[in-house]
């Protein structure tokens, strides 16, 4: 299998600097404006935002395929919330929601296959341990 990589520039110090994550796509710009307040850029919170839909979606699809349905959509969003703890910063909670369209599928055995690909997505697996994740699953 191939490895990933990503990587990122932090200049200046916490509050005044800024940085730059470079990945595949690209280059994004972060501050501590845009991880901490509502500030313009990305962060790394909504990095592994993306990178945990992007891997339910593919997990989900594959899901659903052994299963023996095709889908024809699927679009998930990744609530990553960041709090302040006893430990510090630290992402405490990650809320999936994913709307399907899947034709043939019945209620019952898209809720099982949406929470297994919950359980066994790599993302979840790397993250579970840390942080809860909860999944909103519809089937339109």
């Amino acid at each position: 299998m191939p490895i990933r990589k990503a990587s990122a520039r932090w200049e200046g110090t916490l509050k005044e600097g800024t940085g730059t994550i470079h990945t595949g796509l690209g280059e994004g710009n972060y501050s501590f404006s845009s991880r901490f307040e509502e500030g313009p850029g990305t962060n790394p919170e909504e990095l592994i935002g993306a990178a945990h839909a992007g891997c339910y979606s593919m997990a989900l699809s594959g899901k659903l395929v052994n299963a023996g349905f095709t889908p024809t959509s699927i679009e998930t969003t990744a609530h990553v919330h960041l709090d302040k703890t006893d430990a510090g910063m630290t992402v405490t909670k990650i809320d999936l929601v994913t709307d399907v369209v899947a034709p043939g599928l019945d209620a019952d055995e898209f809720e099982k296959l949406a929470a297994d690909a919950k359980a066994t997505c790599p993302i979840s697996r790397l993250l579970s341990p840390g942080a809860e994740i909860t999944l909103q699953a519809t089937l339109a």
